[in-house]
């Protein structure tokens, strides 16, 4: 059949899904189940299209790359579509090989990294015969990867021109100043430069990329397969990879705390004013995520329904958009405050940001606040799982870390059962708002924090 056929096929199968009316998301049952190579599987089955996505996560992120090589873990994710070896009697495939394969396949693979894992997702129609190849193709691409070092030359000098392009705007050197600031000397606060570029080698990729292996693998599939196809797949998909004893990693130290508030104003020729305020502040396996989830989304989390927005914005005019967000990881990710205003502004803007913080964790949301936002986020958890990819990238979330196999059937619980009183104190025990972090880049000087 021509994959022409199949795209049809596929199509006249997402008519009828959406032509059904969508059955309530009362329960995403999850199987999970460890292979014999120590590879952890996660599943969704989701036979309504004859889709498949998956996503392979190893401990392999950023904080693992050396201080003196920032982006080795990047880079070497994005080498991974760059062109793969021959072996076992298959043909070597550079960069543009690869890419048309896998247009000729309808498919996608590639690799990625964040701030603690290095990941890999597939997608593909499930029908066999392309199901089979898209899989095969994945399996060398993830096994055999080439490290050509023609291309990582070029491909470096694209990255320098970009970071010194970058390196022109305002955001950039308020996003560098406050990660350093926040996260000191810890892996998180780690900046890919032209210098830390320099340092890396396609020998340092191979290195590094000896992490990737089979028991360390936690492998998220959500489509139109069953449990016996699923494992058969992440068998092919993990079968390149070289096994080896998987000793523990090395533990990655915490991020320290704050000891005290600190301030950076940076002199910049720009319109507007770039203003981050913050610390570090939890872990994702914290008891109290879903406090603080709520209660940011009251705090700044929630757009133009937020105290910021009320304050900043709505009350006094400083900027037109300002936000809160937590970012939690493996570690304590980032507490930020954000926000662009008049340079002339910057010094009221950064005063009333932190006094809105300083109150609300001394006095926590209105019952009010608290009602209108479980309100909007129970209404709205539908749309975090109305599509294979979103309920992949849950499923991710959920194995990477070690969440409850019912976590999605329990979120509008918890965010339900959260009261006024718990966010008053996870915030308490979360936020020092005398401690906090505040950059500014192209304002005036910023007054001092209020100890």
């Amino acid at each position: 059949m021509r994959f022409s056929d199949f795209l049809a096929r596929g199509a006249a199968a997402a008519v009828c899904a959406c032509a059904v009316s969508a059955p309530a998301w009362a329960a995403l049952p999850i199987q999970k189940w460890q292979q014999p190579s120590g590879a952890q599987v996660y599943l969704i089955e989701s036979p309504s299209l004859p889709m498949l996505d998956v996503q392979i996560d190893f401990d392999a992120g950023d904080r693992r790359d050396p201080a003196d090589k920032a982006g080795l873990s990047a880079v070497t994710a994005g080498m991974t579509d760059k062109g793969i070896v021959a072996r076992d009697g298959e043909p070597a495939l550079d960069e543009n090989q690869l890419g048309e394969a896998w247009a000729d396949l309808g498919a996608s693979f590639g690799g990625g990294s964040g701030t603690d894992r290095m990941s890999f997702n597939l997608r593909s129609l499930t029908y066999p015969d392309l199901l089979t190849k898209a899989v095969s193709l994945g399996a060398r691409e993830l096994g055999e990867p080439a490290f050509p070092d023609d291309v990582w030359q070029r491909d470096r000098q694209r990255m320098v021109a970009s970071i010194r392009e970058a390196n022109t705007r305002p955001a950039t050197i308020a996003a560098r100043a406050f990660g350093q600031a926040v996260y000191g000397t810890h892996p998180y606060g780690y900046d890919t430069t032209e210098e830390s570029l320099s340092h890396v080698t396609v020998q340092d990729m191979r290195d590094f990329y000896r992490l990737v292996q089979p028991c360390r693998a936690k492998v998220s599939i959500v489509g139109a397969v069953n449990r016996q196809q699923a494992d058969q797949i992440t068998t092919t998909l993990l079968s390149h990879l070289p096994t080896g004893t998987c000793q523990a990693l090395p533990p990655v130290p915490e991020v320290p705390a704050l000891t005290k508030a600190s301030e950076r104003d940076i002199p910049f020729a720009s319109a507007q004013a770039h203003v981050l305020i913050g610390q570090p502040g939890y872990k994702r396996d914290d008891p109290d995520y879903f406090p603080l989830l709520v209660g940011n989304y009251i705090l700044g989390g929630g757009g133009f329904v937020s105290r910021l927005t009320e304050e900043v914005r709505q009350k006094r005019g400083l900027s037109y958009s300002v936000y809160s967000y937590f970012a939690p990881g493996l570690h304590a990710g980032a507490f930020t405050v954000g926000l662009q205003t008049r340079p002339d502004q910057a010094q009221q803007a950064v005063q009333v940001s932190r006094d809105v913080v300083r109150r609300f964790v001394a006095e926590g949301p209105t019952p009010a606040e608290l009602k209108a936002a479980k309100d909007f986020m129970i209404g709205g958890f539908a749309l975090r799982i109305d599509s294979n990819r979103k309920l992949l990238d849950n499923l991710a979330n959920i194995a990477w870390h070690n969440l409850p196999l019912d976590y999605l059937d329990t979120w509008t619980k918890q965010v339900e059962k959260v009261t006024v009183g718990d966010i008053k104190a996870a915030f308490a025990r979360k936020l020092q708002p005398d401690r906090m972090v505040t950059v500014v880049v192209g304002g005036a000087d910023v007054a001092p924090a209020r100890q």
